[in-house]
């Protein structure tokens, strides 16, 4: 085994990034010194340029906020072997020691003795996309948000419109709420700009849309509706971009949506955060673990003690938890571990553990350019664990006061 004070990279060099500067320190055989720099671009420029001729072949930095991001755009078009960005939690110094330089030099020497294990940085057409991705999300949360303000203003006028529609944004929802803005208030008139494809009679949605609408709410509802209408052009040209630079895997998103709970969107999401390349993980344990999904390891003197899983991408696991609930309503294997586990184990870690099995499957559809997915069943759980269900079910029964006797069909084993 390696001492830990062998060294292992010779022209080494640690970076303390802040907002306004950034102290580098340079460990080589024959020189230790340690400069700031400004963070403007020309500074970014000044810091690779000293590097460079300090001999340096290597760069680690915190990972600190959002900072660290110019600086990579730079470095990483100089011909430096590697340059690191290391999770702050484990490069912690001494305490009692804590000073810029000091932060410096530490990253420096954990990289001389090649202590730093580097984070994911993607290239830079996947961050870009990452972007894309994650900004559309939050689009969408934000319009989900606004629909829920503009449900409290027609619950505020007496206006049911949700009661009989289920979708008040969508086309009769819409023709309705715009003629309301406008001032109409006639119910049967409103009533009858209903598409009439919709469930509920005429008479029904007149006695939804008899409410109080004054100019208050008016005011209301034609902002908030220019509000998301705004929201759907912006959300409509980032699903446009995203689409364009996803052409070129339309198979792999394709073969993603055949997981059950998985639809476009999310399979646009798994190959922003994830990536088509599956090569730096060797096994889905691996993808998984990375992705924040595998569960959490306390024990402490021979006793396991509850533990949360551990933090990944927010964006991947909050569209992996939705995906597995989607899975958990339908009649599949997916559906079946989400209502195996949602009886004891709660809802939120039914579909926790479901987007797991999701993360998996996708890491197999990844893997192997030709692969599909092939559903288990929806009775796999009861197929294997036959004889605890038969033996469940006659409990049950007996409990009941009934005499329970079984025989298997024929040519079916018992």
């Amino acid at each position: 085994m390696m001492d830990p004070l062998d060294v292992v990279v010779t022209h080494g060099a640690g970076l303390d990034i802040h907002k306004k500067v950034i102290v580098a320190t340079v460990l080589t055989p024959t020189l230790t010194e340690t400069q700031s720099f400004g963070t403007l671009t020309d500074d970014l420029l000044a810091l690779a340029d000293w590097l460079v001729a300090c001999g340096v072949t290597q760069v680690a930095m915190e990972a600190t906020g959002v900072y660290w991001k110019p600086v990579v755009n730079v470095l990483e078009s100089y011909e430096f072997d590697a340059v690191l960005v290391v999770n702050p939690q484990t490069i912690r110094g001494m305490a009692g020691r804590k000073t810029d330089v000091q932060d410096s030099q530490w990253i420096a020497s954990l990289l001389r003795i090649g202590a730093l294990k580097s984070s994911y940085i993607p290239p830079r057409p996947q961050r870009e996309l990452r972007e894309l991705v994650r900004y559309r999300t939050s689009l969408i949360q934000t319009r989900a948000q606004e629909t829920n303000r503009l449900q409290k203003v027609l619950e505020g006028a007496n206006i049911k419109l949700s009661s009989v529609i289920s979708d008040v944004l969508g086309v009769s929802g819409d023709r309705i709420l715009r003629a309301l803005a406008a001032g109409e208030s006639d119910p049967q008139v409103l009533a009858r700009l209903a598409d009439g494809r919709i469930r509920a009679s005429e008479e029904t949605l007149a006695a939804a849309l008899r409410g109080v609408v004054q100019a208050h709410q008016q005011r209301m509802l034609t902002v908030q509706l220019q509000h998301v209408h705004f929201l759907d052009q912006q959300i409509a040209l980032l699903s446009e971009d995203i689409a364009q630079r996803l052409a070129q895997f339309e198979a792999a998103l394709t073969r993603l949506e055949t997981i059950p709970g998985v639809q476009r969107r999310t399979a646009e999401i798994l190959l922003a955060e994830v990536g088509t390349n599956m090569e730096r993980f060797p096994s889905a344990p691996q993808l998984v673990s990375w992705a924040g999904f595998s569960p959490g390891q306390n024990e402490s003197a021979g006793h396991r003690h509850p533990a949360r899983t551990r933090k990944g991408s927010k964006a991947l696991r909050t569209a992996l938890v939705e995906a597995g609930q989607a899975a958990g309503k339908t009649r599949t294997y997916l559906g079946a571990v989400y209502h195996h586990l949602a009886g004891r184990r709660g809802k939120k870690r039914a579909a926790m553990a479901t987007g797991r099995h999701i993360l998996i499957a996708a890491y197999a559809i990844l893997k192997n350019s030709t692969a599909i997915y092939h559903d288990l069943g929806s009775n796999y759980f009861d197929q294997r664990d036959q004889r605890a269900v038969v033996r469940r079910e006659s409990r049950r029964l007996e409990a009941l006061g009934y005499k329970v006797t079984l025989e298997p069909k024929e040519g079916q084993v018992s």
